[in-house]
């Protein structure tokens, strides 16, 4: 292997130093190879490149299995080439045999921080203050050098249509890949803004809650507060207007109200104390 800072072979003897407490640091991926594997041949210059085109932002360890029986054995290797991730510490993905470059740029991308997150971070922090304008505009110069970062995607697409520009919202989270559907980041922000548009033409909350306190069976009214609520960060009051409905009609707006719930158990993370209390008594309301 041609010397570079950002590979090395592995043994079992530094194992533990080279890719585990490494990992720490920075991912590590361990391709697990036999100098009479065929496959693992073809792989190795993908790897090499991956490595080199990275500079630095994850580690190649090379494991010669067949010189190295216990160490394959102690992570299961049955079959070369197999690739494994690590990160702090701990195995995170793995694949098998040659696989093409693109599907190992997904994985890594998956695991690895990019330079736009830092710039995500801090128009988070932004945002939070109270700077919404600025938190947008550092956004959007993100994306702009970074359009493959599906978290500031996600984030850019939900601020634009927060504040109003629905359209260019969007359009803009037309641009996800099929991959971030299942991160649990990006689903939380997907489903927020499905309250951002059943609010879009919704009352001020004000004049919501006057109206449901007036009239308690205007169901439409207390959707509508609830989508209110949980845009301003109070959750149980909101999962408490929609399990209303639920206990009132199951069937008002096809169901609208339990889509609600589950939709705002996505949005919340889909645990912890608020979302287990409302989803037994959303069952206990069905059945």
């Amino acid at each position: 292997m041609a010397t570079s800072p950002y590979m090395t072979d592995v043994t079992e003897s530094n194992f533990d130093q080279a890719v585990l407490a490494r990992s720490r640091e920075v991912p590590v991926l361990v391709d697990f190879w036999a100098a009479w594997c065929g496959p693992c041949r073809s792989l190795m210059p993908i790897l090499a490149k991956l490595a080199e085109e990275y500079q630095g932002r994850f580690f190649l360890a090379k494991v010669n299995s067949d010189e190295e029986q216990r160490l394959a054995g102690r992570f299961g290797v049955r079959s070369l080439p197999t690739v494994k991730l690590f990160k702090n510490g701990a195995e995170v993905a793995q694949f098998v045999g040659a696989q093409p470059e693109r599907m190992i740029r997904e994985l890594l991308d998956a695991h690895i921080g990019r330079p736009s997150d830092a710039l995500l971070g801090a128009a988070l922090d932004e945002e939070a203050a109270g700077d919404r304008a600025g938190a947008l505009a550092r956004l959007e110069a993100a994306h702009e050098a970074d359009p493959g970062n599906d978290r500031l995607t996600a984030h850019l697409g939900r601020l634009l249509c927060e504040q109003g520009r629905v359209a260019d919202g969007e359009a803009v989270l037309k641009g996800l890949s099929a991959r971030a559907l299942g991160d649990t980041e990006i689903g939380a922000v997907l489903a927020r803004l499905e309250f951002v548009r059943m609010a879009a033409d919704a009352p001020p909350l004000a004049d919501l809650e006057q109206t449901v306190s007036a009239h308690p069976e205007d169901l439409r009214a207390r959707l509508s507060l609830g989508a209110r609520y949980l845009l301003a960060g109070r959750h149980e009051e909101a999962l408490e207007q929609w399990l209303a409905i639920v206990r009132t009609d199951r069937r008002f707006g096809d169901d609208a109200a339990r889509r609600a719930l589950l939709t705002a158990f996505t949005m919340l993370g889909g645990k912890g104390d608020l979302v287990r209390r409302y989803r037994s008594l959303l069952a206990a309301a069905i059945t």
